[in-house]
């Protein structure tokens, strides 16, 4: 039996993270889009990783629970890497609230219920989520604890109260560090932890889609008033999980780690604020 790393969302940021913590453990990548998890396998095969495949649809328990069988049957779980979802451009309001927000909070109960101790977890957030407005406490609180099953009902989530694509991804994205932060209460219980990375614009099949997409010159225009005057890469993000994950991060859990190259920051104080 094998110590476990699940990669959730197999492309380059998962796999990124992935490489940098996986050495001697047991790799399971699971998609919802079969080739991408078996291209994703040859690379890590071709490097020397023991790597196994499965499909996943994170908006259905049935499916989460699947893979989490498929995960325990290899040995224990010691990892979990989240970084499946769609984008603005991708999806609707629905499709990325039942994703984004619904897909994250299933993940992180399922395989919080299995987490070996001394375990790590990491969920890809967004800059997005730093962006959107203030919510109430009540609304924090909702988005942290409300049951899983009952998430999607909330009235602040309702179709008459979300109609565009990015601000369903930036309540996603709130709702996924918020999430994070409470299920690190319960993943302690194990011995474990879990946090949230939120990158920028990040150069990833995803990012080009959004950059050729009808938000595009905003994206653009994000980069070139940023401080940073560039996007980052996915091996960048590798290297924040991997300390999050690591044995330097052991008294890191329930935390949001921004790496936007200062987009964030320009936003508020900068040039993008006007």
């Amino acid at each position: 039996m094998s110590d476990v790393i699940v990669v959730i969302g197999a492309g380059s940021i998962g796999q990124a993270i992935a490489r940098r913590v996986s050495s001697g453990s047991h790799v399971v990548l699971a998609d919802l889009r079969p080739e991408n998890a078996d291209a994703a396998a040859t690379v890590m095969l071709d490097a020397g990783f023991d790597v196994s495949t499965a499909l996943v649809d994170v908006s259905s328990r049935p499916s989460v629970q699947s893979l989490v069988e498929t995960a325990t049957s290899f040995g224990n779980v010691t990892g979990v890497i989240h970084a499946a979802g769609v984008s603005p451009s991708q999806a609707s309001p629905a499709t990325i609230l039942a994703v984004d927000l619904f897909g994250t909070a299933l993940v992180l109960e399922e395989f919080g219920n299995v987490i070996a101790s001394q375990g790590a977890g990491v969920v890809i957030g967004s800059q997005s989520g730093h962006r959107l407005g203030a919510l109430t406490a009540e609304e924090n609180a909702a988005l942290a604890t409300t049951p899983t099953d009952e998430l999607l009902q909330l009235p602040m989530l309702q179709p008459d109260r979300v109609t565009d694509p990015l601000h369903a991804y930036q309540l996603a994205k709130r709702g996924n560090s918020l999430r994070v932060m409470a299920e690190a209460v319960r993943w302690g219980k194990r011995g474990a932890r879990v946090n949230t990375i939120s990158p920028g614009i990040i150069f990833t099949p995803l990012a080009r889609d959004e950059l050729t997409g009808p938000r595009g010159e905003g994206y653009r225009r994000m980069i070139e008033l940023s401080p940073a005057g560039r996007g980052g890469t996915p091996d960048e993000v590798g290297t924040v999980g991997a300390l999050l994950m690591g044995p330097d991060g052991t008294f890191i859990t329930g935390s949001d780690f921004l790496m936007d190259g200062g987009v964030t920051a320009s936003y508020f104080y900068g040039e993008l604020a006007r």
